[in-house]
């Protein structure tokens, strides 16, 4: 552990370093009129590793709200899935849109 020494270099403190929580974020899926809801729970289980079932309710979620949350992740973490499940729905020909929100 880093030590600070005072002036004359006789008395020594222990310096802790102040660990601050990563900034964490929100991904967001928004309702659209393509997307099937059946590749909206496959992104929800394959992308952002949700239970059938709540990948199920997120996507009635977006489907009656207009967005539901899959997730609240360090920004990588968030930036990477968002962009995942983007990337899937565009080779599947969908339009499905995600959002990052800090939280």
């Amino acid at each position: 552990m880093p030590y600070r020494e005072e002036p004359g270099g006789q008395a020594q403190e222990r310096v802790r370093p102040v660990l601050k929580e990563p900034t964490r974020y929100r991904v967001l899926l928004h309702n659209d009129d393509y997307t099937s809801m059946e590749f909206v729970v496959k992104v929800l289980e394959s992308v952002f590793h949700k239970s059938p079932a709540e990948a199920y309710r997120i996507m009635m979620q977006v489907h009656i709200q207009g967005q539901g949350l899959c997730g609240i992740y360090p920004y990588d973490v968030a930036e990477t899935r968002a962009s995942t499940a983007q990337d899937l729905a565009r080779h599947e020909g969908f339009p499905l849109q995600t959002s990052i929100e800090e939280e």
